[in-house]
């Protein structure tokens, strides 16, 4: 008899007893959800030399096994970077619960009272690559939303999400919640992400969270609803009205704070009537940034090599950056629509009726005006924490958090009328 279980199997065994657990999380009101995820962010405080100890061992595994710098950045732990892991579970337990709220309410001319009111989508699949503070801001997020999860991480950071998932249901265990409303799946088996895929009727929801290879398979071939989180191919651009101090500051920051994440900028657009270009291109080149540009750039500075077609649709998530010179708003708006992810775009202008023009003609889920892309983070949106950033344009778009997490329902109040 093998001694591996069948993938599919397990995913069936586990998302049966998490939809058993729903009526459970049901009963538990704000405050209850509240004190739960209290309780989990002290017991992942708590178990801190564990976790960090099983990080310590996922780095050296993706190490040796040649993870590049920017996934293991996302991979690695810091006692600093658990402790914000912590935080942002009490942040997502201090935010209003949008569960019950009514949407909208109406009377109709018979007398009948109708109410769209929120309630919780019911069982969530999550899929995701290397980074650990998914394993805690997923479950954080879709416990206090009254979900259930699935969690399946990557293998790269598995003994890390292990840890994190302990620590996190101990302490949701020490409030009365059953173990089976937050589960990780326990196997690495490819074959599981398919059960996953295929479990509808059991799985209201699927999101991805990963490069484009996982997304593209999860949409490709999900017989669930699809909550896509797509790469972050994302452009500032830097208008001829640009005052040159911002420029420079928000391009540094939002291409070299931290490379490796999603609302880095990996394209920079520079109209060709913005008279600092030289020293905005040199400030990134001195900071160690490759530069790969279109003939125009290339000639304001000569540390510019030339891009290939495929730049432009690179995400890169390394300390390269691809540089077009553009002759104005509409230039720049057609670059980003031919060659954007619809993640996060910005521009960067003094020129309010311009600034007007871009955040409204530019169709993607985060648009900015003078400010860094670096932003794009739940965390930054009051939000808590994020599931993702969805792209798409049904059900959630942004940094998806409580109440991208939730669906709702119609309540009809009537006083006996039949339609006759």
């Amino acid at each position: 008899m093998s001694s591996n279980p069948d993938p599919a199997a397990v995913i069936d065994r586990l998302a049966r007893d998490a939809r058993a657990a729903l009526p459970r999380l049901a009963e538990l009101g704000h405050a209850d959800r509240a004190r739960a995820l209290q309780s989990a962010a002290q017991a992942v405080r708590a178990d801190a030399p564990i976790i960090l100890a099983a990080n310590a061992a996922d780095v050296r595994a993706g190490e040796a096994g040649g993870l590049t710098p920017a996934m293991l950045d996302r991979l690695r732990l810091d006692p600093a970077q658990l402790e914000g892991i912590a935080a942002a579970i009490e942040a997502v337990a201090a935010l209003p619960s949008p569960l019950g709220e009514t949407i909208s309410r109406g009377e109709r001319p018979n007398g009948l009272v109708l109410e769209r009111v929120r309630i919780p989508i019911g069982l969530v699949g999550i899929v995701y690559e290397s980074r650990p503070n998914v394993t805690a801001d997923a479950a954080a997020l879709c416990f206090a939303s009254g979900n259930a999860v699935l969690l399946r991480g990557g293998s790269e950071a598995a003994a890390t999400n292990r840890a994190i998932h302990a620590a996190f249901v101990r302490g949701l265990a020490a409030e009365g919640v059953p173990d089976a409303a937050i589960q990780f799946v326990p196997t690495q088996d490819r074959a599981a992400v398919g059960a996953m895929l295929g479990a509808a009727g059991l799985i209201d929801m699927i999101v991805p969270r990963g490069g484009k290879n996982l997304v593209a398979r999860v949409q490709a071939d999900a017989r669930v609803p699809v909550l896509a989180h797509l790469d972050g191919n994302n452009s500032t651009y830097v208008h001829a009205a640009a005052d040159p101090a911002k420029a420079s500051a928000i391009a540094l920051d939002a291409k070299m704070r931290r490379t490796g994440i999603c609302g880095a900028m990996e394209t920079l657009l520079v109209d060709a009537a913005y008279p600092d270009a030289p020293a905005l291109l040199a400030a990134l080149l001195d900071t160690g940034c490759e530069l790969r540009g279109d003939a125009r750039a290339q000639a304001i500075d000569p540390r510019v090599s030339a891009a290939s077609d495929e730049d432009w649709d690179t995400e890169y998530l390394d300390a390269v950056l691809s540089v077009a010179v553009v002759d104005g708003v509409d230039e720049a708006m057609a670059h980003i629509a031919a060659h954007g992810s619809h993640h996060t775009d910005a521009i960067v202008t003094e020129d309010d009726a311009i600034a007007a023009q871009f955040l409204a003609q530019v169709d993607s889920a985060i648009v900015m005006h003078n400010a860094s892309s670096q932003f794009a983070d739940g965390g930054e949106f009051g939000l808590g924490a994020e599931i993702g950033i969805a792209t798409g344009r049904l059900h959630a778009r942004g940094p998806v958090a409580l109440e991208g997490l939730t669906t709702y329902k119609w309540i009809v109040r009537g006083t006996g009328q039949t339609r006759g």
